[in-house]
């Protein structure tokens, strides 16, 4: 025993000599002297610390998932709450994008179809060079007509209101366009309308001017030639078109606009207002009450007496259909036409006739050449206008035309 604790006894002074330490600070050696006891008491507790770090890191090991599974739980559970977040927005971000492609493309179809319908309008109005009628003259057969010279014969009319800058959309986004061209095809309607409203106020006024009452030229038996105030053909494509409605309510308006317009435009074209003499004349005997050359005594006379030289070029006043050409009692060589609308010429006391029966005539044709035929004192034309079966005065249609016309 004595033994054993020999070895020990030198083994620990073996591993824990006396130990001394020095320092030296300035100029100054100082030592701190380290005991046996003092080594093996730090020893003890370098190993107690040692093993306590090793204890600790393997209770951390072993007994930590255990005591943490609540929280890895909590975690688990929020990220399951996120996924199922995610997958809902991405599921809503894809329905919303499915209900924004099915907007466009009926958004789509309905603009298309809307241009359609004012493609199909704009022919219908007279195609895509339609223009004010205040600058486009109508072709009349080699005669135009100059609707701006009576613009102030018209009745006063109102504009449909334009706002100011017709484009300021606030709509943003995906409406944004959309109602971009929506607005573009409202002021393009309302053109239209315009410009068909204010032809047909023009030309109301050049037929006020003939002295015709406008509500005799434009009443029912007027439309009797005509079609229907909007062509059938255009409303049922307009009702089959699958449009919004508004919107097919408000194209029909303006067709229906310029339908009245052109009705007014077939009923100027039908009325004779350019001169029946082709050169310079005087006129020599209006229309009315006078004194018959002949008896001497107060007669009517229905018509305008014009003169110039013999075999001047006696010519349509407006586009028709000869109806008579031969010699009528007391008119001589005679020459009828029916222009429509109501609307008949005659041209008396010819020289010769240069058309027949059921010959079609332009404005400005020749239909015979003055002379003094019939009852006639000299060589003039007598020519008459009539309305319905009544003559009226041609001085009223020759004052409007010289408004209007422009012989070409």
């Amino acid at each position: 025993m004595s033994q054993f604790g020999s070895r020990a006894r030198s083994l620990f002074d073996r591993m824990f000599p006396e130990r001394q330490i020095y320092h030296r600070s300035g100029g100054t050696v100082r030592y701190v002297s380290l005991s046996p006891g003092k080594q093996a008491l730090l020893a003890m507790t370098a190993v107690g610390l040692a093993g306590w770090c090793v204890y600790a890191t393997a209770t951390t090991l072993t007994e930590g998932p255990q005591s943490t599974a609540s929280e890895v739980d909590r975690e688990r559970a929020k990220y399951d709450r996120w996924l199922n977040e995610s997958r809902a927005q991405a599921a809503a971000s894809q329905a919303l994008l499915e209900e924004r492609t099915r907007q466009f493309d009926r958004t789509t179809a309905d603009l298309e179809g809307r241009h359609e319908v004012l493609r199909s309008l704009l022919e219908y109005a007279g195609g895509s060079t339609l223009q004010l009628a205040a600058n486009r003259p109508i072709e009349r057969d080699g005669a135009r007509i100059i609707m701006a010279a009576s613009i102030d014969e018209a009745e006063p009319r109102q504009s449909r209101a334009i706002v100011s800058e017709p484009y300021q959309v606030t709509t943003v986004g995906f409406r944004a366009r959309p109602d971009h061209l929506e607005a573009e095809q409202e002021q393009f309607l309302s053109e239209i309308e315009d410009s068909v409203v204010e032809s047909s106020e023009q030309t109301r006024g050049v037929l006020r001017l003939t002295g015709v009452s406008t509500a005799a030229l434009t009443g029912p038996e007027a439309d009797a030639t005509g079609g229907p105030l909007v062509p059938q053909d255009f409303v049922a494509y307009l009702r089959d078109s699958g449009l919004n409605p508004a919107f097919a309510e408000r194209v029909a308006q303006v067709a229906a606009r310029v339908s009245e317009s052109r009705r007014l435009e077939g009923i100027a074209q039908s009325t004779p207002l350019a001169a029946p003499v082709a050169v310079d004349y005087r006129e020599t005997s209006g229309y009315g009450q006078r004194i018959d050359p002949f008896t001497g005594r107060a007669a009517f006379h229905s018509g305008l007496d014009m003169a110039a030289f013999e075999r001047a070029p006696v010519v349509a006043t407006s586009p028709g259909t000869v109806v008579f050409a031969g010699t009528r009692s007391g008119y001589g060589y005679t020459v009828e036409i029916d222009h429509g609308h109501g609307f008949k010429t005659r041209y008396a006391h010819l020289r010769d006739i240069q058309v027949q029966r059921g010959d079609t005539v332009a404005i400005g044709q020749r239909v015979g050449s003055m002379g003094s035929t019939g009852r006639s004192t000299a060589t003039h034309l007598h020519y008459e206008v009539w309305f319905r079966g009544r003559a009226v005065d041609p001085v009223n249609f020759l004052r409007a035309g010289r408004h209007v016309h422009e012989q070409g």
